[in-house]
């Protein structure tokens, strides 16, 4: 069960000894869905530019950067993203400075693949709370993404496959107005979608949803009010 959800996490490993860095990345990548590796603080900010891990494996002595600048820096954009820390008993200076910085565990080296599992295993249900998006909607309602469940007070509303492809499309361009071509694409997929199948629809989702809650732009698309 545990390896089933580690595949969908992404990891970041900071280490700066290369034959360690490429041993557990590379034991790490048939866990997970994506490793990517940095040797130091200044080298893992840069990988974090364009990649987004819900899990951060970083060593505290470093060249350039050592690890516990790099969390700092790291905190200030992200406070929830789960980080473990590996650590020699030398490393008493470096823990005092970490503790109000939301680590999820320590292990002290010398490090085995088989403890670093056993501590990624014990992430899983933070990392799956962060992963978890709520939306919270009038009159008691709300969607979980993550369980794809719409919610009235404590009761759950069925909805269909293409229903939950719509408002989830609407929830990530909230912002926004969502084009018919782009429900076409994204909720029909393969088929068509055709001017009744999405009234259908609309009309459908509408009566299970707060009112007045999905706004139609005549010629244009759809969007959350």
């Amino acid at each position: 069960m545990a390896r089933s959800k580690l595949k969908d996490f992404k990891v970041l490993f900071v280490e700066d000894e290369e034959k360690i860095r490429q041993h557990i990345a590379n034991s790490l990548s048939y866990l997970v869905e994506e490793v990517k590796e940095a040797s130091n603080g200044v080298e893992a900010l840069d990988v974090l530019e364009s990649f987004t891990p819900d899990i951060i494996i970083t060593d505290l002595e470093m060249p350039l950067m050592n690890g516990v600048d790099f969390i700092k820096h790291v905190r200030e954009e992200d406070k929830d993203v789960c980080i473990i820390v590996l650590t020699a008993h030398t490393n008493n200076q470096y823990l005092l400075e970490l503790i109000d910085m939301h680590i999820e565990h320590f292990i002290v080296k010398p490090m085995n693949f088989e403890k670093l599992l056993t501590i990624l295993q014990k992430c899983e249900k933070s990392v799956l709370e962060q992963k978890s998006v709520k939306h919270v909607l009038p009159l008691d309602y709300s969607y979980d993404e993550d369980k794809k469940s719409l919610s009235y007070k404590n009761d759950e509303i069925r909805l269909t496959r293409k229903e939950i492809l719509f408002l989830e499309l609407l929830f990530k361009n909230s912002f926004r107005i969502v084009s018919y071509d782009e429900i076409d694409s994204y909720v029909w997929e393969d088929s068509v979608m055709t001017e009744s199948s999405i009234r259908s629809l609309v009309k459908n989702l509408r009566k299970k949803l707060p009112v007045n809650l999905i706004e139609n732009l005549s010629g244009v698309g759809y969007k959350l009010v």
